[in-house]
């Protein structure tokens, strides 16, 4: 596959609540959790100390995005009350903001009152598992907000979502389901949206697999693609490992989703990320 065929998305930017992000090449999404709860045991980090030093590494590995998230969504995970979510992720936000203000940060968050809280923190995208199903607020605040959305397909919740995901089709089912909530978050006035397969979140490893070998299908609404593979299972049950070893695999599945047009890519390990975008960019530009 030629890469010059993966300039897919219309956007070249995105405002974050005034910070420009740039995504007319591939940018990295460093995943920060602020929860006790996760399935990459090595990527918690509950202290607000812990949480600066990742972000300083991260930062420095050229993560362009900090994802801050406070409820663990693996599979059987189960729900976070709201007051605790905030107590986990708002110091963890107003820190990175205070010592890196020129940092986009996002909120991973299903609520309103945290996206609403966060942003108000020091963050300037809200990152959404939920399509917004699990609180009808939340798309009227993010418009409110006016910062960039992910729209992120799911089957079930996270404490049922691997029990039985079943579809007729899981890609033209991702299609159909961006198509409609694509109108619906633009009915709200959200138009700086950025498209996530979901992948892990209510699916097989075989409906893993389909989505990434058809995941330049998603550039057909003109939107930047986020790939969410960094050490999932979709990885650690092909290799017969656990999340720890799985970092080659990201890699691997990290640049094929490059190749079929992926735009952020949300990872545990910012540096080999951006090795894979620069190995990519090298490719682009041969074929000139």
């Amino acid at each position: 596959m030629n890469a010059k065929n993966t300039d897919f998305s219309t956007k070249t930017t995105l405002n974050c609540n005034g910070l420009l992000l740039d995504i007319s090449k591939p940018a990295v999404m460093g995943i920060i959790n602020t929860t006790p709860d996760s399935f990459y045991q090595s990527a918690k980090k509950i202290s607000v100390h812990d949480v600066l030093i990742l972000a300083e590494k991260m930062i420095k590995e050229g993560a362009a995005i900090l994802d801050v998230g406070g409820m663990s969504s693996r599979p059987g995970a189960t729900f976070v009350e709201e007051e605790e979510e905030l107590v986990r992720v708002i110091p963890a936000i107003e820190a990175i903001h205070s010592h890196f203000p020129n940092q986009i940060i996002s909120i991973d968050t299903c609520k309103s009152r945290v996206a609403h809280e966060a942003i108000f923190s020091g963050a300037s995208m809200v990152n959404d598992i939920s399509a917004g199903a699990f609180d009808k607020n939340l798309w009227q605040t993010v418009a409110a907000l006016k910062v960039p959305y992910v729209l992120m397909h799911m089957q079930g919740t996270p404490a049922t979502m691997q029990a039985n995901p079943t579809y007729y089709d899981v890609v033209k089912e991702v299609v159909e389901f961006f198509k409609q909530n694509i109108f619906r978050l633009n009915s709200f006035g959200i138009f700086d949206i950025i498209l996530d397969p979901g992948f892990g979140f209510g699916k097989t490893v075989s409906h893993n697999y389909k989505l990434l070998n058809q995941f330049e299908i998603f550039n057909l609404f003109g939107l930047p693609l986020m790939a969410g593979l960094s050490r999932k299972s979709l990885i650690c049950k092909v290799l017969k490992v656990n999340p720890a070893y799985a970092l080659n695999g990201t890699t691997v599945l990290n640049t094929l989703s490059l190749l079929k047009g992926a735009k952020i890519l949300r990872v545990h390990d910012v540096m080999q990320a951006q090795e894979a975008i620069k190995l990519i960019e090298a490719l682009d530009d041969a074929a000139i």
